[in-house]
């Protein structure tokens, strides 16, 4: 006959059994924080402490620890109890003295390293390690070795070209198409003397060394709404070549629906011959983006897919093979195309 205080009872509400269900559930959870929820989950069930053990491979002292801490905290009992001990060396006063260090260019250099970085402190009277440094400035989210590009776009009518762009995406007009065209240039025929196809523990590899063989240009046309691409690849991108694309898009399109064209502020799309062209075809209406924001265009999205799918590792051995599997990609994108799920509503962005 077992002898001893019984153990306590643990009854999860409905709310906490799925909280404890998503970390078993989650792979960026802890590993102790899901060993945790296992054994409550069990507890929950009525399993015996000394089976709950065994099937975790735990020591029972450890299933009663944590079953007493959920009945007498609930989930705040789940998280590591205050520890003692002597109080942090660190001080907010250091903190805040790494933090002001860190976002301040250092002389001569352009950037910190958390060598350099700690090496300054220590001049500056704070002894404290590398490792030290590395985990407040990681705990903060400061990162003074990296450095991300950023594009300003200074167009005193910014919002204003943004809202519109924005409105034809979220609400098209009736009977109408709302088409996003830009071009993609400078598209190069590169192709290699050897490669090396991936084998187990080694990836493709490819010769550094390459040949040119010219380059092409695709105007394309992504139909919003719709998903599908219509493009052209030509030899150059002038204000003629935009136009016939132009002609192409009028042909794919019923005589009595609206065009709104989305382009960027390049000057073939400015042209004189261009204006006139877009006065002789009324239905055609262009809405330019702010200047430095084309990634208002969401053509830009389906350049991204087409680079990583096609370009990047491709091997083209001239122009005509390079213009052949760009057209037969289209063919099949458009297969299956669905339109961009466009989620910025044009609230202001942080950098």
């Amino acid at each position: 006959m077992r002898r001893g205080r019984p153990a306590r009872e643990v009854r999860l509400n409905d709310e906490q059994r799925e909280r404890l269900r998503a970390i078993v559930r989650s792979q960026k959870a802890e590993k102790r924080m899901v060993l945790r929820a296992e054994i409550i989950l069990r507890c929950d069930e009525g399993i015996d402490g000394r089976k709950i053990a065994a099937e975790l491979g735990v020591n029972v002292n450890t299933v009663q620890k944590w079953r007493k801490r959920f009945h007498d905290y609930a989930m705040e009992g789940m998280n590591d109890a205050r520890r003692t001990g002597k109080p942090p060396r660190i001080t907010s006063d250091d903190r805040l003295k790494i933090v002001d260090t860190a976002t301040r260019p250092p002389e001569p250099v352009t950037r910190w390293s958390i060598r350099d970085l700690t090496a300054e402190l220590n001049k500056q009277g704070l002894k404290i390690g590398r490792t030290a440094v590395h985990d407040i400035l990681n705990e903060l989210d400061l990162k003074p070795y990296q450095l991300s590009m950023w594009l300003h776009s200074n167009d005193p009518d910014f919002e204003k070209k943004q809202a519109d762009i924005i409105g034809l995406y979220m609400k098209p007009p009736e009977n109408a198409l709302v088409i996003s065209v830009d071009e993609k240039t400078q598209m190069q025929a590169l192709s290699h003397d050897y490669r090396k196809p991936m084998i187990q523990g080694s990836p493709e590899k490819i010769d550094s060394h390459y040949h040119r063989h010219g380059v092409l240009s695709l105007f394309a046309a992504l139909f919003v709404h719709r998903g599908d691409i219509l493009g052209k690849v030509k030899e150059r991108h002038r204000h003629q070549e935009f136009i016939e694309f132009l002609d192409m898009i009028n042909d794919e399109v019923p005589w009595n629906v609206d065009i709104h064209l989305i382009c960027d502020n390049l000057s073939v799309h400015r042209h004189e011959q261009v204006q006139k062209w877009l006065s002789a075809h009324p239905k055609f209406h262009m809405h330019f983006t702010p200047t430095h924001a084309s990634w208002l265009n969401q053509v830009e999205l389906w350049f991204n897919i087409l680079q990583r799918k096609v370009m990047d590792r491709g091997e083209f051995p001239d122009k005509e093979n390079l213009s052949d599997k760009i057209m037969r990609f289209i063919g099949t994108y458009n297969e299956t195309g669905k339109p961009f799920s466009w989620t910025y509503t044009g609230k202001v962005l942080t950098v």
